[in-house]
């Protein structure tokens, strides 16, 4: 599903730390671990003829213990049969993590020699030098297997060094897997960006170069489509300083949207321990340079990326400032969670989700020089260029009328209005839960034109806590046909969790709703 950016429309539960240590079969976890494995060995699917060793322990500050096990079967390394042992501070054993589907019981007698195996998986790497071979059993599928773990050295055509492992059935030769143990390095870059300045990147080293891959977050990049809709390469750089402010570079465009990229990630993984978008450890990727004049941004569910227009370069800058970036990630997340079908109630809040997130993400990485704020896309506007406060942008949360086309107020038609629009009632939710009624730097509006039931005390809880009370509400408790009612029930029951029933902070979840006709 395509999201596009539409310009035309503390009483918090911390988790416990924890503290690895080396695995000694000396260890009181790890003897405990192996008494739960002898009184109980189908948890972790054990036969009579797998011989294990413990590799690491960690322990919380609770006493639960986490003790990782490698297998050995009839001698033979298992790629797939780790498995985790987890008790708890009592010493009881909570559950096993696993792959490993049944006990194994196999013929281990090849019908391939490891030299066969050797000249097999050497003929699939053009720069092979050396090669080494072990018999293992392949278990990471459903069916394990016999087979050689074949280990090809030598080097990439880009000259990168390479330890190519190929798991090749010692059966019939067949090659079921392969992986690189070389991890390319990640590499401190400067970007220098249209809308944030001069930004840290991480980006990944090449042997000719560097690209603008980040290994650290996911190992997202950013490619380059050209003025074009589809295709595209990773941007790469001679010297790890990209951009040069203007759009007389092609980079500069690049830089915004790895930054907002990267502060997105961060944002969600320190604020929430989200790990990426899906929260997998994978990271999305990014396209920049979309068709020509092209005024819009969107997420496609399809690609799992973001893409951004340049603009038409009269009344529209590139596209890609931070909130934005933050916007189109948030349609990630919502699409991997309670996936709210973009039309209809729903859908505004689909779209209110991205811009409070987007906004949130501005706020992680705003300087004095370019401090954040609770309008959307106004950077992209030329008219702005320079101005500290501006005044112009594509929605306004703290009064989304003032676009001319977002209600303020709920009302029962609301529905049958665009997404883009119908968001504005939940984005002004957010701006009186986070802010209270407090007209911003650089407006006029009376606090009395804030609110849709006149109560002009409401008090903001800050950001942090709103957004806490937003993101359970989103992961949590809204399904994909969640309307406006719906939410309101929803970030109460988050709030509850979070602060509790008839807290402060419950409280002013309530009075926000009500402060734009949501009751």
């Amino acid at each position: 599903m395509k999201m596009k950016f539409n310009i035309l429309a503390l009483a918090i539960t911390a988790l416990a730390s924890s503290s690895a240590f080396a695995a000694h079969d000396d260890h009181a976890a790890t003897k405990r671990a192996h008494g739960h494995l002898k009184n109980n060995p189908t948890a972790a699917n054990i036969s009579q003829d797998d011989a294990l060793k413990a590799n690491d322990v960690i322990e919380d500050n609770d006493g639960t213990s986490h003790v990782r096990f490698e297998r050995k079967h009839k001698g033979l390394d298992v790629i797939g049969g780790d498995f985790v042992v987890h008790s708890d501070a009592q010493g009881k054993m909570k559950h096993v993590s696993k792959s490993l589907k049944a006990a194994l019981k196999l013929n281990t007698t090849p019908a391939q020699s490891a030299a066969a195996a050797e000249k097999h998986a050497q003929s699939q790497f053009a720069g092979a030098s050396t090669v080494s071979s072990n018999l293992v059993i392949h278990a990471r599928g459903d069916s394990p297997k016999l087979a050689y773990d074949v280990l090809v050295t030598g080097e990439q055509a880009d000259g990168t060094p390479s330890e190519m492992h190929y798991i090749v059935d010692a059966n019939n030769l067949n090659v079921i897997e392969q992986w690189d143990d070389i991890h390319t390095a990640p590499a401190t870059g400067t970007g220098n960006s249209l809308f944030s300045g001069t930004v840290p990147l991480s980006t990944n080293s090449l042997t000719t170069g560097f690209e603008l891959r980040d290994t650290t977050r996911g190992g997202h990049y950013t490619t380059d489509l050209r003025n074009r809709t589809s295709g595209g390469s990773v941007f790469t750089d001679a010297d790890n300083n990209w951009g040069n402010y203007l759009t007389t570079s092609t980079v500069s465009a690049a830089v915004d949207a790895t930054y907002g990229q990267n502060l997105t990630w961060d944002y969600f993984k320190n604020m929430f321990g989200r790990n990426g978008i899906a929260n997998d450890g994978r990271g999305a990727f990014t396209r920049v340079h979309y068709s020509r004049n092209y005024v819009n941004a969107f997420w496609s569910d399809s690609c799992f990326c973001m893409t951004y227009g340049d603009g038409d370069g009269v009344t529209y800058k590139p596209l890609v400032t931070v909130d934005i970036a933050g916007h189109e990630m948030t349609h990630g997340i919502t699409s991997r969670t309670a996936k709210l079908v973009y039309s209809g109630e729903s859908g505004g809040l689909n779209e209110a989700m991205s811009d409070i997130f987007g906004t949130l993400v501005e706020y992680s990485g705003q300087t004095a020089g370019n401090p954040a704020n609770y309008l959307v896309g106004e950077r992209i506007y030329t008219v702005n260029a320079g101005v500290t406060y501006p005044t112009k942008a594509l929605r306004y949360m703290f009064k989304p009328s003032i676009d001319t086309r977002s209600p303020d107020c709920y009302v029962s038609t609301l529905g049958t209005l665009d997404v883009h629009y119908s968001s504005g009632v939940a984005n002004h939710f957010f701006y009186l839960l986070a802010e209270g009624a407090v007209t911003p730097t650089g407006f006029t509006t009376a606090p009395s034109a804030l609110v849709c039931n006149g109560n002009t005390a409401i008090a903001g809880i800050g950001r942090d806590a709103a957004a806490r009370i937003m993101y359970r509400a989103l992961t949590v408790y809204m399904t994909s046909s969640t309307n406006y009612a719906g939410a309101r029930v929803a970030t109460l029951k988050a709030a509850t969790d979070l602060y509790g029933l008839n807290s402060a902070n419950y409280n002013a979840v309530a009075a926000a709703w009500s402060a734009v006709s949501v009751n």
